[in-house]
């Protein structure tokens, strides 16, 4: 098979066809290090790919940002520097418009129904799979964050009146609707909420539950509030088009196939850690809260102006913005109602 990508031959990263096995490799940019719950659904997608294909395609990641940061890496996987890897939609505002339908402030804390709608998007809209193929990219599968809460230390959230005053950590319309309900905002990344809730540089940080036995929150959390309401969900893997189209068909395959378990599969490792890190906070007598329905309704009216600020974005790309908005909620409805029905997939596994 003659390949030829001068941007990532320059770059020194294209897959390579090793003569004695014939198999296929392909370079993955990781920036995160090869440990947590998204490392092991990463492993997964490696392995599952190895076994789908008989050992004919294989995938070398590089962890811990060797080829890229998290920060440059829609424009490297572009230029070559991998063929594929894990892509932060917000980071990308712009030319991951629509992957940012799931970073919305729309209504579901269940991250498998969330992954499972937002990887059908990205799968199956023409308009969203041409944009992506505009900029070289094509998307694989995808990860989530999980359900937005929020951890405080010598503070407590019970309702949304106590946001008032509080100072925040806070990501995306969430942070901002945080601040619109007289929170104080304060930018600083999640890994470094720990130091800033010991030193009083924040009172709260908006946070996701496997992150506090990961990040070790319960050490640092005096309060622990439950949202319900959306999630960061802009989370996938992406690949260099080029690379793409230069596989068989069958390699193709294998990695679309791959890429559409990981929902099913990073959806039991997140609800498995999201549990684990819960109970963490309630085996030390820390209080783990929720907000009442009213409230909850309340925070859902407070980030519609910020879905109609998306829409307007998506439709200046050309992307049909509320129909988009409207196909993501359809599909959450029948994901959840899917589960309600059916379980989840690894249910029926076990």
């Amino acid at each position: 098979m003659r390949i030829s990508l001068p941007a990532a031959i320059l770059a020194g990263s294209v897959f390579a066809v090793t003569s004695a096995s014939a198999a296929t490799t392909l370079i993955y940019g990781e920036a995160g290090p090869n440990r947590g719950v998204r490392a092991e659904a990463t492993q997964w997608f490696v392995d599952e790919v190895g076994e789908l294909s008989n050992g004919d395609l294989n995938i070398d990641v590089q962890w811990g940002g060797a080829l890229f940061s998290e920060k440059a890496a829609v424009q490297s996987l572009r230029d070559g520097v991998a063929d594929l890897g894990s892509v932060i939609g917000v980071y990308f505002p712009q030319d991951m418009i629509a992957y940012g339908l799931a970073d919305l402030p729309i209504p579901n804390a269940d991250p498998w129904v969330g992954m499972k709608a937002i990887d059908e998007i990205m799968r199956t809209n023409e308009k969203v799979r041409q944009n992506l193929a505009d900029q070289g990219l094509v998307y694989i599968g995808t990860y989530t964050t999980s359900a937005v809460q929020v951890g405080c230390k010598g503070k407590t959230i019970e309702t949304l009146d106590d946001l008032n005053g509080l100072k925040i950590r806070g990501v995306g319309a969430y942070g901002k609707v945080f601040n619109d309900l007289g929170a104080t905002p304060v930018d600083m990344s999640v890994y470094e909420a720990y130091q800033g809730l010991e030193t009083g540089l924040i009172d709260c940080t908006q946070t996701y539950p496997y992150l506090v036995k990961a990040l070790k929150f319960d050490e640092v959390f005096d309060s622990y509030t439950e949202l319900n309401w959306g999630q960061i969900g802009a989370l996938g893997v992406l690949m260099n088009k080029a690379s793409f189209d230069a596989l068989s068909p069958e390699q193709q395959q294998t990695l679309l196939t791959a890429g559409e378990g990981l929902a099913d599969e990073f959806g039991r490792i997140l609800g498995e850690a999201n549990a684990e890190s819960v109970q963490i906070l309630k085996d030390k007598g820390t209080p783990v809260l929720a907000l009442s329905d009213a409230d909850r309704q309340k925070l859902i009216e407070a980030g519609q102006p910020y879905i109609d600020e998306w829409v307007q974005r998506a439709d200046a790309a050309g992307l049909e913005g509320q129909a988009l908005v409207d196909e993501y909620k359809a599909l959450l409805t029948k994901y959840a109602e899917q589960r309600d029905q059916q379980g989840y997939p690894w249910d029926k596994a076990d």
